[in-house]
């Protein structure tokens, strides 16, 4: 088109002057012969159109206006907006084709680097992701400028239409077509921001492999098969953030049983430690040898929550453990696991593991949507998370601390779970459905009636930190609870992840494996603590601080942990327990062991002296309550118990009734009092 048009416009310029030779024989002729069809207004005409179409079809040159500059109450809001407000953005920013994710492929010992992506407004405004912060790229094609341009009309529009901000003066009405939004409770909570978090990918410590170690590697592993006589026709390897993937194509007819032998002298010949050879790679046909880089990386959690795959993820229950490999964020769904077990040495990364997925929970979902139960019989791994515990936390009516680390409550708030778990399927029953999604969906539709006992089901998460001590301490009494939660509470909404530092057979027993198809293994001593964990080997050879296998069944994928350190999660906890929360923790439903029912038995004649005031107090509140009893008279758990149950004797309150309050059989306190002057006259005539 250039050829065609350039002689033409020569031509027509230059046609009555001494350089019209320039436009060549045929650009004159060209030029005359438009000139006689269309005039000379009608040939400058065509020639700028002509142009412009060029440029546009050629060069992708962007035909719109500049457009308005941003405000700058608007701009630069750095790291404080939530993952919720990114999500918007990022949905956009995907139109475009752009990932924001540090990727590392290395194909034939060529390392791939990361394109270049030219800041936008929107990238100014948007929390930090993984990617480093480069100026402008002079490389960049006026095409994604244009883009970038396209990318903040479309959030602005999104915005202004997904979230309408009602007028000030005027209330907004909810009616009885109005779906339930369980997160009115608290309307003005805000979800944690990415600030909140250390960026450990973009210091200066951070040093990818290099191409010589790689080249370096590559020989040796090459060298060393070539001395059994093992030729391989291909190599290539994949930079992860703390292992080198090296995928060989062996040559026909060498046996895969022959390499998998040589995995000793392959670690003795790269003098490296946690050498793991995969043999074959699933789905690939290749040959797997992992060795460890000689300068990990640390992967932060920020660059897993500020991901686009965390941002944009449909999941109920979403958590980030780190990054595969391939250096690619790891994101799953705890719905789809339902439980997991974590286990490995002590100081490997078990507290951290646990941090990242709860962390992830925090981040994504509102404290009206899951709840947890922590357990932590170590007292001082699960302290820092006392801080949420009127948002996010659960536990039993007479508790005064959410954290559970006496051995006895262990037994009664897994007990308790059970009641609870118990409770929600008559709910689903009813409601004839199938799972605690369906039943919610349901609910916000307002399909099902809050008076027949329906209410919105949170999610329930059960943390256990160190799994070895409660089975040394209670054994049966702990197990057996814990087994019927994990065979039958997947579909009612409540998750079990335990962890312990002893993957030993009587602690991680057959009953518990088979419950808990998701395993997570950080470095163990020998391979037996490896197949008691996963049933395969592999974790034995782990190189330890963060590095961990996950198996989901029927794969296992080694990943890289992300790091969440102890200040990270106390600025996440402080910024969610200085807004306003709940008037208390999430209540279980009552439950009191056999112990305490040895210890109820009572005359009825021998009140407790503080029988009339409690039975003042529960008519006057109309909730028979033992936890009521524990708040108004001071009193210990046992002692209430045994008011409650001499009021059920004397028939002023009902019998017990799982996580429901008992009912209050005396209407009020002036048939309190003739209920109670009869009562003693009965007690003088049975003494008499």
């Amino acid at each position: 088109m250039g050829l065609i048009w350039i002689p033409v416009a020569l031509g027509f310029l230059l046609r009555d002057s001494d350089f019209a030779i320039l436009g060549g024989v045929t650009g004159y002729q060209s030029s005359l012969w438009l000139i006689g069809l269309v005039g000379k207004t009608g040939t400058a005409i065509v020639l700028v159109f002509t142009l412009i179409g060029i440029l546009v079809f050629a060069f992708n040159m962007p035909l719109e206006l500049p457009k308005r500059p941003v405000a700058d109450e608007e701009d630069a809001v750095g790291d404080t907006e939530s993952i919720s407000e990114l999500q918007r953005k990022a949905n956009a920013r995907s139109k475009n084709g752009t990932v924001l994710e540090d990727k590392y492929n290395t194909v034939e010992f060529s390392v791939n680097h990361n394109e270049k992506i030219e800041p936008d407004p929107i990238a100014e405004k948007t929390p930090e992701l993984p990617v480093e912060e480069e100026d402008d790229d002079p490389f960049l094609v006026p095409s994604q400028k244009m883009a970038s341009d396209e990318i903040e009309l479309t959030i602005e529009n999104s915005a202004s239409q997904n979230e309408p901000e009602p007028d000030s003066d005027k209330p907004v009405h909810f009616t009885i077509d109005t779906e339930f939004d369980p997160t009115l409770d608290l309307p003005h909570y805000q979800f944690p921001t990415l600030e909140l978090l250390d960026d450990y990918g973009t210091n200066s410590n951070a040093v990818s492999v290099q191409k010589e170690e790689l080249e370096t590697n590559k020989n040796r592993i090459v060298d060393t098969l070539a001395n059994y006589n093992i030729q391989i026709d291909k190599i290539k390897a994949t930079i992860g953030p703390t292992v080198t993937l090296y995928e060989i194509i062996p040559a026909p007819g060498v046996r895969i049983s022959k390499i998998k032998n040589l995995e000793d002298d392959i670690a003795l010949s790269l003098a490296a430690m946690g050498i793991r050879i995969i043999a074959p790679i699933p789905g690939k046909g290749t040959i797997g040898i992992e060795v460890p880089n000689l300068k990990p990386e640390i992967v932060s959690m920020k660059s897993i929550m500020g991901s686009e795959k965390f941002i944009n993820t449909k999941y109920d229950l979403p958590f980030g453990m780190g990054k595969t490999i391939q250096n690619e964020p790891f994101i799953a769904d705890l719905t789809r696991l339902p439980h997991i077990l974590m286990a490995g040495a002590t100081g490997q990364g078990k507290s951290v593991g646990l941090n990242a997925i709860i962390a992830s929970i925090l981040y994504r979902k509102h404290p009206s949507q899951v709840k947890f139960v922590m357990i932590d019989p170590k007292k001082v791994e699960l302290t820092l998370f006392s801080k949420i515990e009127r948002h996010f936390l659960a536990k039993l009516p007479d508790s005064e601390e959410a954290i559970i680390t006496d051995t006895r409550k262990v037994v009664r708030t897994l007990n308790s779970l059970n009641i609870e778990m118990d409770n929600r399927y008559d709910l689903l029953k009813d409601a004839q459905v199938r799972n605690i999604k369906e039943y919610n969906v349901r609910f916000i539709e307002r399909k099902l009636n809050p008076l027949h006992g329906h209410r919105f089901l949170p999610y329930i998460i059960v943390v256990i930190d160190e799994f070895a001590d409660l089975i040394m301490t209670a054994g049966k009494e702990i197990e057996a609870p814990l087994t019927r939660l994990a065979q039958l509470a997947r579909a009612i909404g409540i998750h079990l992840i335990i962890a312990t530092q002893r993957p030993s057979v009587n602690i991680i027993t057959g009953t518990i494996k088979a419950n808990f198809p998701a395993r997570i293994a950080f470095r163990v001593i020998s391979k037996i603590d490896s197949r008691t964990i996963l049933d395969t080997g592999g974790a034995d050879q782990l190189v330890g601080r963060g590095d961990m296998l996950l198996s989901t069944g029927s794969d296992l994928i080694r990943l890289q942990c992300a790091f969440v350190d102890t200040p990270e999660v106390e600025r996440i906890t402080d910024f969610i327990g200085s807004q306003r929360a709940y008037p208390d923790a999430y209540h279980l439903p009552e439950y009191s062991d056999e112990r305490d029912e040895k210890e109820v038995d009572f005359d009825p004649g021998m009140r407790d002296e503080l029988f009339e005031d409690a039975a003042r107090i529960i008519v006057a509140t109309q909730q028979g309550s033992t936890s009521l009893l524990q708040r108004k008279l001071k009193l210990g758990y046992n002692r209430a118990g045994r008011i409650i149950d001499q009021l059920e004797a004397a028939g002023i309150v009902g019998s017990f009734e799982g996580s429901k309050a008992r009912e209050v059989k005396v209407a009020n306190e002036m048939a309190l009092e003739q209920f109670l002057k009869d009562l003693r006259m009965d007690d003088k005539n049975t003494d008499y």
